[in-house]
């Protein structure tokens, strides 16, 4: 990747099922270093993007890189593998398993050091007491806070979140926002999806605005907040 490559290139991206276009010619990048949210109604196109960033669909048409290479139509495990994690909105961790043995089955390389980041994951997000704990007996925001250490283990540079303050009370939600910035400042990117827009303006520096599939704005979140295009899709007015 060039000084002046970004780290992730997403250009004239289409995606339909059937005759509904999810992403209508949707071209944007993202920078190394940065927290971007990613923002719109229900139905916007937000996680059919994500599900062709990380290869779980192929886009009809257009292409998408990183690092300035080509990922279009690259298997999942692949562009796990250079670097891209995701949590889900439904949250996708192993309830019957404890939290060490979550991180251990997607981590990567000899199993002593696997397990030495695995408890180093468990003390950045504050579970290390429950290492043998089942993850079903956690609360929905510590599933959070595993579910963003399993992406971690796989040693992610650009990490993806998909609602990652939902349903989740004001103390974790902190807690849990505390750490993404702390991981930036380490330097990993995030792109959020988030419908609390106090989350995005409060925590982002940059967001993209979707609205059926189309780019609708993007910019500062100052920037964004002033967009009347964005005020009158989104919020209404």
């Amino acid at each position: 990747m060039t000084s002046k490559e970004p780290l992730l290139r997403i250009e004239d991206v289409v995606k339909k099922f059937g005759e509904i276009f999810a992403l209508d010619h949707c071209s944007f990048s993202i920078e190394a270093g940065t927290i971007t949210g990613l923002i719109g109604p229900n139905g916007a196109g937000k996680t059919t993007l994500f599900n062709l960033i990380t290869g779980v669909l192929a886009p009809d048409q257009g292409r998408i890189y990183l690092r300035g290479e080509e990922i279009t139509g690259k298997k999942p495990y692949q562009i796990a593998r250079m670097g891209v994690g995701r949590t889900y909105q439904i949250i996708r961790v192993f309830p019957r398993m404890t939290l060490l043995e979550n991180l251990m089955v997607v981590g990567r390389g000899k199993e002593g050091k696997a397990q030495e980041r695995a408890m180093d994951l468990l003390r950045l997000v504050r579970l290390a007491d429950k290492k043998n704990e089942y993850a079903s007996d956690l609360s929905f925001g510590q599933q959070k806070l595993l579910s963003l250490a399993q992406v971690l283990m796989l040693d992610a540079e650009l990490v993806l979140l998909d609602e990652p303050a939902a349903g989740i009370n004001p103390t974790l939600q902190n807690e849990l926002m505390g750490l993404i910035h702390q991981l930036n400042r380490e330097g990993k990117t995030f792109i959020i999806v988030e419908h609390d827009m106090n989350v995005i303006m409060g925590h982002c520096q940059n967001a993209i605005a979707l609205n059926y599939g189309q780019k609708i704005a993007e910019g500062s979140c100052s920037e964004i907040q002033q967009d009347e295009t964005l005020l009158e899709h989104y919020f209404g007015r």
